[in-house]
């Protein structure tokens, strides 16, 4: 089971300084090109900094170029879980069990304010403090994502981090290819690459 960081492991990627006071004209952009066509996200650095400055750590170093949106989840055929979901999960090249980096806090919506509207992204994870590279993008809002929502036993929630302000139209037609019946897409999305727009935040910086 993976644990939350130190706060040594924080700073040695750069993640404490994430923390500053931040402001909406500070929100990164990062666009993001697949097979399927392009999406841009803007990342609420302001709100959601530990999440946004991990995710923005693989962007610059290539780690989702090569990778794939590798899964689907598709609300009408979900109807086994009460707590049915309409998202698309991506990983990088080796694989949504990466964990080249460490793994973060979780960022509860409770504590962000944000939610899990259509077009947000947000961390993958497995129990609280776990997740590392893997992300999801939201096609239909989905409360049950949230805190206090019931799609994770828990009761914890995800860590939504940011919203697409373009290609939403290009999330869903990923979530309507063609699945296998373990929510694998067949064939899976590749990533070609992904680039932060402009300079990483300075609060983003070790």
């Amino acid at each position: 089971m993976r644990t939350m960081m130190t706060a040594a492991a924080l700073a040695a990627i750069g993640l404490t300084s994430c923390a500053t006071t931040t402001s909406a004209q500070d929100a990164p952009r990062v666009v993001m090109e697949t097979d399927a066509g392009r999406m841009v996200v803007e990342l609420d650095l302001a709100r959601a900094p530990l999440s946004t400055c991990n995710f923005l750590s693989y962007v610059t170093d290539g780690d989702y170029d090569g990778g794939r949106f590798f899964r689907t989840v598709v609300r009408a055929t979900n109807a086994g879980n009460p707590h049915p979901i309409d998202v698309i999960q991506a990983a990088t090249p080796r694989g949504d069990d990466d964990d080249l980096r460490p793994p973060i806090p979780l960022e509860r919506t409770r504590d962000t304010g944000l939610s899990h509207v259509a077009g947000a992204i947000s961390m993958a994870r497995d129990g609280p403090d776990t997740a590392t590279s893997s992300f999801f993008i939201v096609t239909q809002d989905t409360p049950a994502l949230d805190f206090g929502g019931g799609r994770n036993p828990d009761g914890e929630g995800f860590a939504a981090f940011g919203r697409l302000v373009e290609g939403l139209d290009v999330a869903r037609r990923i979530q309507m290819s063609p699945a296998n019946s373990e929510e694998r897409l067949t064939p899976s999305v590749v990533i070609r690459s992904t680039r932060i727009e402009g300079h990483v935040p300075p609060g983003c910086h070790p």
